[in-house]
């Protein structure tokens, strides 16, 4: 039987740096250990005993941190945001989702990356509404006057430079990252690149 071999396309990988500055505050909301632990209990018909709020533990919990206390948010919240900008540009956008990564650091305590995140966090009080009817209140860390790296790598044979800073663009102006962002009707999380 003859083995059959196939030539591999070569994928022509660049990467870029680039910098963004926030517009608004980037307010964060990580799932905390005891949230998941109480969906879990509740999903498998265990009692859920109800305890007091701790508005500086629900806080806490919040932020996303790298493994060496360094604030930090999740690398794939600016992919999407950036796939959602490419439709903004006139591209593809399960075109533009393969075309490109946004790498991070890797954090053990949320198993993902994290891009590094400049700035102050400071809690906030929020009303919220649970699936639209019950309020609750919610306390989340807010980062003003944010700024980060974002580290891309992308397959320039089918994406260029300009396409990558301009889908990020779009995204910083429209989509924006977080809690109440744009694309959630909200204005928070919002960026602008950095001169390239």
């Amino acid at each position: 039987m003859a083995t059959k071999t196939a030539e591999l396309q070569k994928i022509k990988v660049e990467t870029a740096t680039i910098k963004i500055k926030g517009l608004s505050p980037l307010i964060m909301h990580r799932w905390s250990e005891k949230a998941r632990k109480e969906m879990l209990d509740k999903q498998m018909k265990k009692t859920v005993k109800k305890e007091a709020k701790s508005p500086e533990e629900q806080y806490e919990a919040s932020v996303y941190r790298l493994d060496d206390d360094r604030l930090g948010f999740p690398a794939d919240a600016f992919k999407k945001a950036m796939i959602r900008g490419a439709k903004q540009i006139g591209l593809v956008m399960t075109d533009a989702r393969t075309s490109f990564f946004v790498h991070g650091e890797y954090c053990t305590r949320d198993d993902r990356e994290l891009v590094p995140v400049e700035g102050e966090v400071h809690p906030r009080e929020d009303m919220v509404r649970l699936n639209g009817a019950t309020a609750d209140i919610r306390f989340r860390g807010q980062v003003v006057g944010w700024e980060a790296e974002l580290n891309i790598s992308y397959n320039s044979s089918i994406t260029s430079f300009d396409q990558i800073v301009n889908m990020l663009h779009a995204a910083g102006y429209g989509v924006g990252v977080g809690e109440w962002r744009p694309e959630k009707d909200g204005t928070f999380g919002r960026f602008e690149v950095v001169a390239q």
